[in-house]
């Protein structure tokens, strides 16, 4: 079997504000929309960026209507709100592992959704933990209707991650041409419930009970896991994981190569190598 992609590139670009993190989500799916990416890292080539968020920020798809969200609340506690490139609901961005993934390939976009959730699995697996693929969408109990519709981890869609029947992985993606993103956040701890805090919602409605939903239709690494790894050992993971899944090594950028590749050189600076 042929491999999905020609070469296999990873980078850690730290912590930045939502609008920061998913403006460079946003210019890097334009390199490798109009070949600038594929002109210094070769055709047919996937990213995967690693990344965190401060302030803690809460992100809507991208044409969930804002007004799901206390704005005003959000302002108040400090906490940024931001629209993602890709569709979806809202997402409470705080303990997290964060990932976004950037290929050039003519793959159905199913295809590649799988294959990213299969690399987490394996990494998950490393860890002592054994997710499975959710076949099907996951429906609250009584009615099968979710009372927390603006809510990402409220349901899940086939072939995310699950634990025990609950979702651990969320994930969207965006396609433009041969170019696709996908990103995704990975709970570390159960503050991704807290995201029932921010929705605008009737006086008459309990919070409350939104919150025991969220939480018993997903589950963190700290409810599975005795010690919760940190985010160097989870990107190794991944970054191993990624190279058996596709059978080639990951090359590793730095933060001043994606600027490079998004923003053109910096004058009076050398231009960076390729791996």
């Amino acid at each position: 079997m042929a491999p999905l992609f020609s070469a296999l590139y990873f980078v850690d670009t730290g912590h930045g504000t939502g609008a920061e993190n998913m403006e460079c989500d946003r210019l890097l799916l334009e390199a490798f929309s109009d070949g600038r990416f594929q002109d210094r890292y070769g055709e047919g080539s996937a990213l995967w960026r690693l990344y965190g968020w401060r302030p803690h920020a809460i992100s809507l798809g991208y044409s969930q209507d804002a007004s799901a969200i206390d704005a005003l609340k959000c302002q108040h506690e400090g906490i940024d709100v931001v629209r993602r490139p890709t569709g979806g609901r809202a997402v409470l961005h705080a303990d997290e592992f964060t990932y976004s993934f950037f290929a050039d390939s003519p793959e159905p976009n199913a295809e590649l959704y799988r294959s990213v959730h299969e690399v987490i699995r394996l990494a998950l697996l490393e860890l002592g933990v054994d997710a499975e693929f959710c076949r099907s969408a996951l429906l609250s109990r009584g009615s099968g209707r979710s009372s927390l519709p603006a809510a990402c981890f409220s349901a899940s869609a086939r072939h995310e991650l699950q634990v025990m029947g609950r979702k651990l992985v969320g994930s969207a993606q965006r396609r433009s041409g041969r170019a696709l993103l996908q990103h995704g956040s990975l709970p570390l701890s159960a503050r991704h419930g807290d995201l029932s805090d921010y929705i605008a919602v009737p006086e008459t409605d309990c919070s409350g009970s939104m919150k025991q939903e969220l939480l018993r239709k997903a589950v963190s690494l700290e409810e599975i896991l005795p010690r919760c790894p940190g985010h160097n050992e989870l990107a190794e993971r991944l970054k191993d994981a990624a190279e058996r899944h596709y059978g080639m090594r990951a090359a590793v950028l730095g933060s001043e190569e994606i600027d490079e590749v998004i923003h053109g050189p910096v004058p009076g600076r050398p231009l960076s190598r390729n791996p």
